[in-house]
């Protein structure tokens, strides 16, 4: 998520343009190094006994897959003449020898781009298609559940559906807001004598609270402090969660 700031903000700086593929079926892309068997599917006709699938293309709930996917991906880039991060390996970078840049970032099978080569963005879509089933969906607007939106002075990123989401699924859509995350005059500690609550909704909570965090970072304290109790979260702590 890092990367995906620096980008945004490096676009917002230059003015850059930043386009959105989306890699269609990506898994199936990725080439076999191993032999790899699977049992023959339900509603096969014919004789299946003692018999087995080998599989020719990589399939999705696979371990070895993505890994799969990505290193032929990655090959593809880097004959392409672009550098893959070492900070970052899912970051892919060219400079043309005219000056410009060109700046690719992918998580499976989202892809964004952003530089000042424009021809090199053009050559470069048109190499992917080559290789795989990509799909153009224009000017970035949507990546990871982060929502991105324009103006004259510059990116604006926030997580409303994702929150919505969040809220609902908690039963709190029709909560009334607070000026503060977290009451400053309260103390948060272990509470070992308050009742004990669900363990793993607390902590899917929290989870979703700390990704919320990357557009919200006026919550990040308070997330900081609930977090510290996942192991043993007690009545207390759920209420302060909520209340963020």
């Amino acid at each position: 998520m890092n990367t995906v700031r620096i980008l945004l903000s490096l676009a917002a700086h230059y003015n850059w343009q930043i386009l959105q593929y989306d890699v269609k079926n990506a898994f199936l892309h990725g080439d076999l190094d191993e032999e790899i068997y699977m049992n023959i599917p339900s509603g096969f006709e014919g004789n299946t006994s003692n018999k087995v699938c080998k599989l020719k293309k990589a399939l999705y709930g696979q371990k070895q897959f993505p890994r799969a996917w990505f290193r032929r991906f990655a090959k593809v880039m880097k004959e392409s003449g672009y550098k893959q991060s070492q900070g970052d390996h899912t970051l892919f970078i060219k400079h043309s020898v005219a000056g410009g840049v060109t700046v690719f970032l992918v998580y499976v099978d989202d892809i964004i781009v952003t530089g000042n080569d424009e021809r090199e963005k053009h050559e470069l879509k048109q190499r992917l298609a080559t290789k795989f089933e990509i799909k153009e969906l224009g000017k970035l607007k949507y990546f990871l559940g982060i929502e991105v939106t324009y103006s004259t002075q510059g990116i604006f990123i926030s997580q409303q559906n994702y929150v919505t989401d969040l809220l609902a699924e908690i039963g709190n859509i029709g909560c009334k807001p607070v000026s503060t995350p977290m009451d400053p005059n309260h103390k948060l500690g272990e509470a070992k004598e308050e009742p004990m609550v669900d363990k793993r909704m607390y902590q899917r909570l929290v989870g979703r609270l700390i990704y919320f965090a990357l557009t919200r970072p006026n919550i990040a304290y308070s997330v900081s402090v609930i977090s510290q109790f996942m192991h043993d979260p007690r009545e207390p702590h759920l209420q302060v969660a909520y209340r963020v």
